[in-house]
């Protein structure tokens, strides 16, 4: 799979003939080298995962107050992460959408563990740090298996997509053209 800029730079080539600004190979060589020396994947990860544990004491805080798991908080989850990844990051390589994704899924999976411990929480009128603390944690997989739902593939999947899609830096057509457009020199006879 591509990365947007592989896919931008291969269309632009593609119509170079009706724009009449062909792309020179070697100086998009040096944008997208240029690009990949100022991407910074660590600090893409740490501030996606920040944004992925908001998001689910987001998600948590909803679910718990509504009584209800609104499956548009993972899809808010995997923008989130996606777009603090992209602008943190500026990435261009697919190691940025796979951090995306990742840490898209995992804020939804924290999210549903975090709204379970909150109901139980209501339920024995415990604190939520109580139930964190006096948690089995060898329980939390049959614990997430039994509060899943069907319909949660479908909004963990969307999720995925936006994590991954949203965290590649955004380069326009215009600034690739800027940086990596062949100067066409006219000849008057």
């Amino acid at each position: 799979m591509e990365t947007p800029l592989h896919a931008l730079a291969e269309k632009v080539t593609a119509t170079e003939t009706a724009t009449a600004l062909p792309l020179d190979q070697h100086k998009l060589e040096q944008y997208m080298r240029r690009l990949s020396m100022e991407q910074n994947l660590l600090l893409g990860i740490l501030a996606g995962f920040l944004a992925a544990v908001a998001g689910a004491v987001a998600w948590a805080a909803v679910t718990v107050l509504t009584g209800y798991q609104i499956g548009y908080m993972a899809v808010a989850i995997g923008f989130a992460v996606g777009y603090t990844i992209r602008t943190t990051g500026q990435g261009i390589d697919k190691a940025f959408g796979v951090a995306g994704a990742v840490l898209a899924l995992f804020g939804c999976a924290l999210g549903n563990f975090l709204s379970t411990c909150g109901f139980v929480a209501e339920e024995f009128g415990l604190g939520y740090l109580e139930v964190l603390q006096t948690l089995d944690f060898s329980a939390v997989p049959a614990l997430m298996v039994e509060t899943f739902s069907p319909m949660d593939v479908l909004f963990y999947g969307i999720a995925l997509y936006q994590g991954y899609k949203m965290s590649f830096r955004q380069v326009t057509q215009e600034e690739l053209l800027a940086n990596a457009g062949a100067v066409t020199v006219h000849t008057i006879d």
